[in-house]
């Protein structure tokens, strides 16, 4: 038996998985907003998108998910294809140090070459350095673009 974390494309028929991993992210994080009903509407709404995906990830004992990752995928001028954003990677508690981060993170990578796509961006809290420490094992860096290190800016509308 494979003794690997495996990740696979999450269907319409997973949102309501999806959508429980993406709130005990936000838990996680210590936020009580947006509302748990909220995750559901949005995954639900994006997850049949052909620009949105999810993937989830389980430990190789069949146990249910405890890991999830949002792909959002749009054209990119400066690379002439798809670009990948890899959003809103999480591991439950539960689940931590059993693979599934890397599982998740190959997965995206996986994803993205077989769409076709010439990049992956994502952003990570510069306070969470296990994420980080992983994105740079899985081949992530800041200087993947020139003229590098790139930060991530926002504006907050509303």
């Amino acid at each position: 038996m494979d003794d690997a974390a495996r990740a696979w494309l999450a269907g319409p028929e997973e949102a309501e998985t999806v959508a429980r991993l993406l709130v005990g992210f936000r838990d996680w994080y210590g936020r009580s907003e947006p509302p748990e009903d909220t995750f559901l509407d949005g995954v639900e709404r994006l997850i049949t998108r052909p620009d949105t995906e999810y993937l989830l990830a389980a430990a190789p004992d069949g146990a249910e998910p405890g890991g999830v990752c949002q792909l959002r995928f749009r054209y990119g001028v400066w690379t002439a294809s798809e670009d990948c954003w890899l959003e809103d990677l999480f591991v439950d508690d539960a689940n931590r140090r059993a693979g599934l981060g890397e599982a998740l993170v190959a997965g995206a990578i996986n994803r993205a070459r077989e769409r076709g796509c010439g990049r992956i961006e994502l952003d990570v809290s510069e306070s969470n350095r296990a994420a980080w420490a992983l994105y740079e094992r899985m081949g992530f860096s800041a200087g993947y673009k020139p003229p590098a290190p790139n930060i991530l800016m926002g504006l907050k509308l509303g």
